[in-house]
């Protein structure tokens, strides 16, 4: 598929101001624009936030070469080692450093890569500075954090109202571009149902639009929602058949957004004796599925290990 055809990419922004970011952001990366500096940074934050998006509107506004690399993908050592550092230390007839995207930089080894890219950051910290972008801040090494300026994506309560405007505005614009008929209220509440994986948001809105030719009440009811009730009565009742039903039918949601949800029921479904184990239960799995092969497996795993530990009310 041609990634124009794509509205995530068709549509990417090509400045900050154009971004769905809260105003304190915003102006922090305008300042850089207008330093027409970009220090080594670490963008920390749920997928689909933005991350990559405003490190290339960076690099697009001061016209810096950047190099852009998938770190889940080229997660070894051999990538610094030949990539990094053949593009590090290469001359720049611009201005601003070179840059070097390393998007999902949470996947790199942080017993052999990251501890390398320490090294790397300061030998060519004249010519060439480093954005690394990652959804768990905690899984980049300490002297990585130290030798960069860390921003963390998350929009606080506060943020929220001005965030989901200008999300709203923001996809008004694409669909009126694309011609697709929109009823608002059902934008607006579609918005909420995702918030904040803009992307998911956006990819669902062009695979609705595509199949539907408009945005009507449709899209609220397309796909599977979370029947929260539905998993912990298989819990309560230890059917095994029927929870990995409920994991198998839940696989098209977020898997952050699956654990937050168990999370935010244990109070009312366990006894509370239950609930301190389930919410070790709940951060550990959270953790391993960010680098589960199989999300399926995973979700099993938890749910069975929480039918065989945890108390139901």
């Amino acid at each position: 598929m041609n990634e124009l055809f794509v509205w995530t990419e068709k549509y990417r922004p090509a400045t900050v101001n154009e971004c769905v970011l809260t105003n304190s952001l915003r102006d922090t990366f305008n300042g850089f624009v207008k330093e027409r500096k970009i220090p080594n940074m670490i963008l920390s934050g749920g997928p689909g936030q933005g991350k990559t998006t405003v490190a290339k509107a960076l690099c697009n506004q001061l016209d810096c070469d950047y190099l852009m690399i998938n770190a889940s993908e080229e997660s070894g050592i051999d990538t610094l080692r030949t990539k990094i550092k053949q593009y590090a230390s290469a001359i720049t007839l611009s201005d601003c450093r070179r840059i070097v995207i390393l998007d999902e930089a949470d996947y790199l080894n942080p017993q052999s890569t990251q501890p390398a890219l320490r090294g790397f950051m300061e030998e060519f910290a004249a010519n060439c500075g480093f954005i690394l972008t990652c959804n768990f801040k905690n899984k980049i090494i300490e002297p990585l954090h130290s030798r960069c300026t860390v921003i963390d994506f998350r929009a606080g309560k506060k943020d929220k109202k001005e965030v989901l405007e200008q999300l709203f505005k923001r996809l008004c614009f694409i669909l009126e571009a694309e011609k697709v008929p929109c009823d608002k209220k059902v934008l607006a509440e579609f918005i909420m149902k995702h918030y904040p994986d803009y992307r998911r948001i956006i990819n669902e809105l062009q695979r609705f639009a595509t199949s539907a030719g408009e945005i009507n009440e449709g899209i609220l009811t397309n796909g599977r929602d979370l029947n929260i009730n539905k998993l912990y009565a298989a819990l309560k009742e230890r059917n095994y058949d029927d929870i990995r039903t409920w994991v198998v039918e839940s696989l098209d949601n977020d898997t952050n957004k699956i654990f937050r949800k168990i999370y935010d029921s244990l109070k009312n479904n366990m006894k509370p004796q239950s609930v301190p184990q389930a919410v070790l239960l709940v951060a550990d799995y959270q953790f391993k599925s960010a680098f589960s092969v199989d999300p399926e497996i995973c979700l099993l795993a938890f749910c069975t290990e929480i039918m065989v530990n945890c108390e139901f009310v």
